[in-house]
């Protein structure tokens, strides 16, 4: 088929490369444009953006899809689909419109939970069990679309949001290839979305970071894996009379009580407001990752608390 793909991220590149794989004529690939980073603030180009390169795909990077000219050169490329997957810019109807079979998106839940921006961190950090990624036909609502091919992923007690992302990416790409064959076939069908049980995943906030041990040791437990990697759920721990950050990359639930930040038993054992955690791997302010016994033996006598 003719195909348009839309990505940014490294999440999106799997499905890229598999649409790619499969012999579909990708005729151009659009993602967002180049950033400073690092500190000499050079331009960055999208993991997408580099994919495409390798593969001789041209490439645009419009900041916004608003324009007349904008959307006049988009239908003038004739694509019969585009593809979405983590583009980053919102569709104008023109755009939707423009491909013959429209634009269908990859979204990582089951629908119509967690629509929105950030569905991984906000199903661990709410504690599901259970969560999915869906082929979805793009309408002008934010992820309202009729829903095609949908997997159904498993969240294990401790998974991280980096793990369940990893998973989602590879079982995605497979998922948006199959659904592309059975639309070449004219098999690809799409269902409504139910009319009930909604919710939103909103853009993580700096705010959320920060552990909060008066709550329930399911919660903080929840909302560390749900963080991790990135941004990383964080507490301070005063290290020699300084205040230090640290981040809590892995934890599991233990039996324990205490006031909560508490510090109990052996390890990095936490009172919370009910139950306790006990982090297994950390990362202190401007080091790398490391595992709890490694942050222990360097980290010098402990408080009694944590804030």
């Amino acid at each position: 088929m003719r195909v348009v793909f839309m990505g940014t991220p490294e999440f999106s590149v799997p499905t890229l490369t598999e649409i790619v794989s499969a012999g579909h004529e990708v005729v151009a690939v659009y993602t967002r444009a180049p950033k400073p980073a690092g500190r000499g603030q050079t331009e960055r180009r999208s993991p997408v953006h580099e994919a495409a390169e390798a593969f001789g795909i041209p490439v645009f990077t419009p900041r916004s899809l608003k324009g007349e000219a904008e959307q006049a050169q988009f239908a003038a490329l004739g694509a019969e689909v585009a593809v979405v997957v983590a583009y980053g810019l919102i569709l104008p109807k023109p755009v939707l419109d423009a491909p013959e079979y429209g634009c269908l998106n990859l979204h990582g839940s089951l629908l119509p939970r967690w629509r929105g921006a950030a569905p991984i961190q906000r199903a661990i950090m709410a504690g599901d069990k259970q969560t999915g990624i869906v082929v979805m036909q793009m309408d002008e609502g934010l992820d309202t679309g009729a829903m095609g091919p949908t997997e159904i992923i498993a969240i294990g007690p401790e998974m991280t949001a980096g793990e369940l992302h990893d998973q989602m990416m590879r079982v995605g790409a497979d998922l948006m290839s199959r659904a592309l064959a059975a639309l070449e076939r004219g098999s690809l069908d799409f269902t409504p979305q139910p009319a009930s049980g909604e919710t939103y995943a909103t853009k993580i906030e700096k705010a959320e970071a920060r552990l909060d041990f008066s709550q329930s040791a399911d919660e903080v437990h929840n909302r560390i894996r749900g963080l991790s990697p990135f941004p990383g759920a964080w507490f301070e721990l005063d290290l020699g009379g300084k205040p230090v950050r640290i981040k809590a990359l892995r934890s599991s639930l233990v039996e324990g009580s205490g006031a909560p930040g508490a510090l109990i038993g052996d390890g990095l054992t936490i009172a919370c407001g009910t139950g306790a955690v006990r982090l297994i791997q950390v990362q202190r302010e401007g080091k790398g990752a490391m595992d709890a016994g490694t942050f222990l033996r360097g980290a010098g006598p402990l408080p009694a608390t944590v804030s």
